[in-house]
């Protein structure tokens, strides 16, 4: 008799483990997926200085970005729009500001290489017309960036061609990154190069093909939680004599050399 009331018991204590509570859904074992990627983000920032390839084009700006990767392609392919505004109004005629509409492709990896290729279609609304060169609705530049990881470091490479406006020729760009793990959520990213200008500044200078600037930037991107990341940022622009960008002041601001700048960045991926 003892033997069939344990027996019962046991078999009501996993009818219930089985069941749950009477009247209520069983609770799925699966765990709830709340950070996934559905390829987009959107970004927003400051910045003290606007360098672009080592020429300072406005001073306190302000920035925003929106892109999307399609992932269900033969190769995933971004699209997305850049646009920044600067906040004091230097430079060119007392106004700057950018719009820059691009794609790229992640073509995949060979020999440990990661290869993408992109084309930027740059527009300068409030600049136009003011800008060297006669630039009135902005310029194409095609592109391609190449990623290698030696392990100890990241070494980057990129090179442009620019077909017009106040840009027409080749930019190079050779330079090395590497991440340290602070903690769980924090990074230190530190990074150094040296660009080239291939007659891509013409416009500006009639000596274009020489080295075009140094540069340094320490980073420090902060994970909030598994959509966010708020990175503050310094960084250093060198453009000693016989540089392409020594001299060259498009924007009527200061000279292009010994350029320190820094500003912050928050993005939200969906």
């Amino acid at each position: 008799m003892k033997q069939t009331i344990l027996m019962a018991a046991i078999g009501a204590m996993t009818l219930g483990v089985q069941a749950g509570d009477w009247g209520k859904a069983p609770v799925g074992k699966e765990p709830i997926e709340e950070c996934v990627d559905l390829g987009g983000k959107i970004s927003a920032g400051y910045m003290s200085d606007y360098i672009f390839y080592g020429v300072r084009f406005a001073g306190d700006s302000a920035w925003t970005d929106v892109n999307y990767t399609f992932d269900g392609l033969a190769v995933p392919i971004t699209v997305g729009a850049w646009y920044l505004n600067g906040i004091n109004e230097d430079g060119i005629a007392g106004a700057y500001d950018e719009l820059d509409l691009y794609v790229s492709a992640a073509i995949g990896s060979f020999a440990g290489f990661d290869v993408s290729v992109g084309y930027t279609h740059f527009v300068f609304p409030e600049a136009r017309g003011n800008l060297p060169g006669g630039t009135t609705s902005g310029y194409g530049e095609a592109g391609l960036n190449v990623k290698k990881s030696l392990g100890f470091v990241d070494v980057l490479y990129e090179s442009n061609y620019a077909f017009g406006g106040f840009a027409n020729g080749w930019y190079h760009q050779l330079g090395v990154e590497k991440s340290f793990s602070i903690t769980d959520s924090v990074s230190l990213v530190v990074g150094a190069g040296i660009g080239y200008s291939d007659n891509y500044f013409s416009v500006l200078t009639a000596n274009d093909s020489d080295w075009n600037h140094y540069y340094a930037t320490v980073s420090l991107p902060i994970t909030l939680n598994c959509r966010t990341t708020l990175t503050p940022y310094i960084g250093y622009n060198g453009s000693p004599g016989g540089f392409v960008t020594d001299g060259v002041n498009p924007t009527l601001l200061d000279p292009q050399s010994d350029i320190l700048h820094g500003g912050v960045s928050l993005s939200v991926s969906f």
